[in-house]
């Protein structure tokens, strides 16, 4: 019988993924429960399973004491002198109780707790596991969708993915695989929930981490990245390593690892920019891709610039909506003021020209954002 139970306990072990200590300790506490309901007593007993032949072995604890407050817990040491002349006063006197004599009703108990027990083990296991993992991408298969929240089954688990962490244009059906961005976690009285995201600017640097192995390894770093989810992203990249181009590191040979992750985000655009510690130079950079004439910042402190571009380059700085100013912004944290030429300069000042092939540039950029 013993053996029976030891190979009960390693197959609940396997199939809930809980380590066999915990699955011991959760018996150990239910024997305690039931020897109280059956006997219906607040006595402590101490339970010790014997992990290599299954014993189970249930103590009944008495303390030593001078004047007896409590029958069903303490002795005096007159009684425990009769048993070994050696006791002392605060001393344990353990007496061996036979766990197998239990009714019904304190089985019933037993098994209630075992129960609860390895469910709160689960979910502790559970709720670690996914604590260590925020912040990071995780494969799952959307298990059911309803009101517009999508529940991603992740294993042993269902994580959410509400409506305003989902990408417009994005569709999913049952049984689909999604790749998601594991956003928070939080335990809560239904267990842990898991909570996920699509268009979390975060999804975007983890896919580049996987995808390229300069970022993985840290010789390439990613000082800031800014995402309008399912239109484009701007990140900017950075390396103290002269021999490495950051910016080719990520697109890789013929653009094959930036369309990797362009691809995973249902063609989402990637501008993916030189940071630099240079201010002037950063703003310039992360307007891309227009050109710039003219950056001036009155107060570093204030992070505060005005850029002046040329004219026929005013509406693909701003972009559509006002997004390439807006994620320029956020990607370089400075607050970007955009000009034309004719408005910083005046009409008198003579302004550039577009080059017929910068115009056509500037041409096809506007048609793409207005396709967007």
């Amino acid at each position: 019988m013993n053996m029976e139970f030891i190979e009960a306990v390693d197959a609940l072990s396997k199939e809930k993924d809980i380590p066999r200590d915990v699955i011991y300790e959760a018996i150990e506490a239910a024997i305690i429960r039931a020897y109280k309901k059956n006997y219906g007593t607040e006595q402590n007993v101490r339970v010790e399973i014997n992990r290599e032949t299954g014993e189970i072995l249930a103590y009944l604890r008495m303390e030593v004491v001078e004047e007896l407050e409590d029958e069903d817990t303490q002795m005096t040491l007159e009684e425990a002198r009769e048993i070994d002349d050696r006791y002392e006063v605060g001393d344990i006197i353990e007496f061996q109780v036979d766990p197998s004599g239990f009714g019904r009703i304190a089985a019933q108990t037993a098994k209630q707790v075992v129960v609860q027990k390895i469910r709160e083990a689960e979910r502790k296991m559970i709720y670690d596991d996914f604590v260590s993992r925020k912040g990071e991408i995780v494969t799952g298969r959307v298990g059911r969708i309803f009101n517009d929240t999508i529940y991603v089954s992740l294993g042993n688990t269902e994580g959410v993915l509400s409506r305003n962490e989902q990408v417009a244009g994005e569709k999913y059906r049952v049984n689909d695989r999604i790749k998601v961005y594991v956003m928070d976690v939080k335990d809560t009285a239904k267990g842990p929930q898991v909570f996920l995201s699509r268009s979390h600017p975060g999804l975007v640097k983890r896919l580049f981490e996987l995808e390229v192995p300069e970022i993985e390894d840290g010789t390439v770093v990613i000082k800031g990245i800014a995402r309008e989810a399912g239109s484009r992203t701007k990140m900017a990249v950075y390396t103290e390593d002269e021999n490495v181009d950051p910016v080719g590191a990520c697109v890789g040979t013929r653009g094959t690892r930036v369309q990797a992750i362009v691809d995973e985000l249902n063609g989402e655009k990637v501008d993916i920019i030189p940071w630099s510690e240079d201010t002037d130079e950063l703003v310039a950079n992360v307007l891309s891709p227009a050109k710039v004439e003219r950056v001036i910042v009155p107060d570093p402190d204030e992070k505060k610039a005005e850029v002046v571009v040329p004219d026929y380059q005013l509406s693909l700085a701003i972009g559509k909506g006002g997004q390439n100013a807006r994620l320029a912004a956020r990607v370089s944290g400075w607050t970007i003021d955009i000009k034309s030429h004719s408005q910083y300069f005046g009409d008198d000042e003579p302004k550039e020209e577009a080059p017929a092939e910068e115009a056509e540039a500037v041409e096809t950029e506007k048609e793409t954002s207005d396709e967007e």
